[in-house]
């Protein structure tokens, strides 16, 4: 995963929060940090996403992305 589909995703799946949860949530298996901070110490960007995910609650099925989620239906 490239860092901008990373973004992407954020802005789709999670809305006008989006960025600001990646700004603010601490989460645990990100080592205590952002997501924001992860991804600036090197932290793979699917592996950030994985964590936010799963911190969030995001369904498996909207993981990547609402039109996928649509077509799957």
């Amino acid at each position: 995963m490239r860092y901008s589909e990373f973004w992407e995703l954020v802005d789709d799946v999670l809305g006008p929060l989006g960025r600001t949860i990646t700004r603010d949530q601490v989460i645990d298996a990100l080592g205590d940090r952002t997501s924001e901070e992860a991804l600036s110490a090197g932290e793979e960007p699917i592996v950030v996403w994985r964590a936010l995910c799963d911190a969030t609650d995001v369904p498996v099925a909207l993981r990547w992305g609402r039109d996928r989620a649509r077509k799957a239906r």
